[in-house]
């Protein structure tokens, strides 16, 4: 019994220190959310450009086509990120506007997303993402754009990864 619990501990540490989820919905023809200003700048870090090139690099060995880089949906990602850190959690928290805003500003008919935090390197947060069902699904659906925002907690290190798929 106590081994069974030890194991059942570690794997609930784990899991807490190297969260991740996943989330979609599709596009509503009634939205009332006032349309935001499309942000046509991002700068995007090595980690960045490292993560989306491996998540382009998997579909493409799978048939599918690679997805096109959006500045807008990139600042949006480092927004949750910004909000994730600040609120220590790692969550999906207004996916609902995000998608909305994805939806009103760039006409996306369909919005995914993922989510990870603590992983140190593109390839484990990629990799963490296609070992679960749900994230998987995102990084191999119908679509054809993306975003994605790597940033560090200044007073952990830790990183936090957030990365949306939108169907355009």
């Amino acid at each position: 019994m106590k081994k069974i619990m030890r194991t059942m501990l570690f794997i609930a540490i784990l899991v807490a220190m190297n969260a991740c989820s996943a989330d979609t919905a599709e596009a509503s023809p009634n939205s009332t959310t006032p349309t935001e200003a499309l942000v046509a700048n991002y700068t995007y870090n090595d980690t960045e450009i490292e993560t989306m090139r491996l998540i382009n690099e998997y579909r493409v060995s799978i048939g599918l086509n690679a997805l096109e880089r959006v500045n807008h949906i990139s600042y949006k990602c480092e927004e949750h990120n910004k909000y994730m850190i600040q609120n220590n959690v790692v969550d999906h928290n207004d996916f609902v506007a995000r998608s909305t805003n994805m939806t009103n500003v760039l006409g996306a008919k369909k919005v995914g997303e993922n989510v990870a935090y603590n992983y140190k390197t593109p390839e484990a947060a990629v990799r963490a993402w296609l070992d679960s069902p749900g994230h998987k699904e995102n990084i191999v659906g119908d679509y054809t754009h993306f975003g994605l925002s790597v940033t560090t907690d200044a007073a952990t290190g830790k990183k936090y990864y957030t990365n949306i798929f939108v169907k355009l």
